[in-house]
């Protein structure tokens, strides 16, 4: 049964002369929209902060004396390979598990660990991804700080942590420096740095990424930028800056303008090699002979794809860079808290251990917030879920030797 449309007479359609809107609610809209200004100037001014600032004219005048600038930018000497079109792919289609389904079983650091330092002499608390306290030789080391919900310019968007950083920042004990490898948003974070910046301590950085810093209100005088190879003495530890491969921007037009690079720490006693961000490079076993060997490792493992094999190094490759610098223990950092690639999220920790123990390497896979005594103990225990993963056989992650597309034998996904 249908029943004949009903039309109101013009005079009873609702108008603004019949129907007008109180003062109060045009106030309210008036309101609302300027707090929404309001609220998007201030994501935008965030996120203009949040960029950093490039290097000026006379910070590039030093970069013109270093072997790695070249023709405007910071070059390899391996150049990097990416295919494009078959990363967007793989980005498209990922794993069912690339990210955690549970909470990540975290182990939250008690701030008085630290009212001493360790017996051994070292000791390292992976705080996650390529974020840990290093403790040598009576010294304190923090490594590529970031503490934001989002590893982005604004903390309202972009790549999302899966848990709270074990501990507060205002939990640290006393650092003698911050290392930071290179300034992609997963390892430089400008809320972090600000945060730190009240601690007076010595920020060690590649060339260039002191503009940033500086930006952020750190001032010159506790910013040391080093290139490749140059060294810094804070107390008796030796910090060296070591060669990487890799890449570095903040923004759409800053591609290279900053360095770099892994770090080499040598107290007294004991000597740590930390990675940063990197793919296979010819200079580890320079590094292993020059500056080793290393109690611990802590190498870059996780956030991986065939389709760009230059960039990040793969579990089984790290393992061989271990053994390259000549490392005795090592812990696989760069994994478990960003979702950078398309693998199973554990997949790096498990392809590291089967790689381990093929090459009879020592692994110490701490928990985030769980600390590790090298020369102590070795604390290997397996604390993620298991999960399907793509092994070394059917997903190899093999860095070119040149930058030039490798053998289309090599499977990718």
């Amino acid at each position: 049964m249908s029943f004949p449309a009903t039309v109101l007479p013009a005079s009873h359609l609702p108008s603004r002369s019949r129907c007008p809107a109180s003062p109060w609610t045009r106030r309210g809209l008036t309101g609302a929209a300027a707090a929404g200004v309001l609220a998007l100037a201030a994501g935008l001014a965030d996120a203009w902060t949040g960029i950093g600032r490039r290097p000026d004219a006379e910070r590039r005048k030093r970069f013109e004396r270093s072997p790695q600038w070249r023709n405007g930018r910071f070059q390899n000497p391996q150049p990097l390979w990416n295919d494009f079109g078959k990363a967007i792919i793989a980005g498209l289609s990922p794993s069912a598990h690339a990210r955690p389904a549970q909470p990540v079983p975290v182990a939250r650091v008690n701030p008085a660990l630290f009212q001493s330092h360790p017996e051994s002499g070292l000791r390292i608390t992976w705080l996650g991804h390529s974020s840990s306290l290093i403790e040598i030789d009576g010294h304190r080391v923090l490594t590529d700080p970031v503490w934001s919900e989002h590893a982005s310019p604004v903390n309202w968007a972009g790549v999302e942590r899966w848990y709270a950083p074990p501990l507060a920042l205002a939990d640290l004990p006393p650092l003698d420096a911050v290392l930071i490898s290179h300034d992609h948003y997963d390892h430089l974070d400008h809320r972090t740095i600000r945060a730190l910046n009240g601690r007076a301590v010595t920020f060690i950085v590649p060339l260039g990424v002191g503009a940033h810093l500086e930006y952020w209100g750190v001032p010159a005088y506790r910013i040391i930028e080093l290139d490749w190879w140059e060294n810094i003495h804070v107390g008796e530890l030796e910090i060296t800056s070591t060669p990487a491969r890799h890449a570095s921007a903040r923004g759409l037009f800053d591609k290279d303008l900053t360095l770099w690079s892994g770090y080499a720490l040598r107290g007294p006693k004991h000597r740590v090699y930390f990675s940063g961000d990197t793919g296979m490079q010819e200079s580890f076993a320079e590094i292993g002979s020059r500056l080793g060997p290393f109690d611990a490792t802590l190498i870059e493992t996780g956030e991986y794809n065939a389709n760009w094999p230059d960039w990040h190094i793969g579990p089984e490759q790290a393992v061989e860079a271990h053994r390259l610098v000549q490392g005795k223990v090592m812990i696989p950092i760069h994994w478990g808290l960003f979702k950078l690639a398309p693998h199973t999220w554990t997949e790096p920790v498990e392809r590291a251990t089967a790689a381990a123990a093929r090459a009879g390497v020592t692994l110490a896979t701490p928990r985030p917030g769980e600390s590790v005594e090298p020369t102590a103990a070795n604390r290997t225990t397996q604390w993620w879920p298991q999960l399907p993963w793509s092994p070394a056989e059917q997903t190899p992650i093999v860095s070119t030797p040149n930058g030039l597309k490798p053998a289309p034998s090599s499977p990718a996904r």
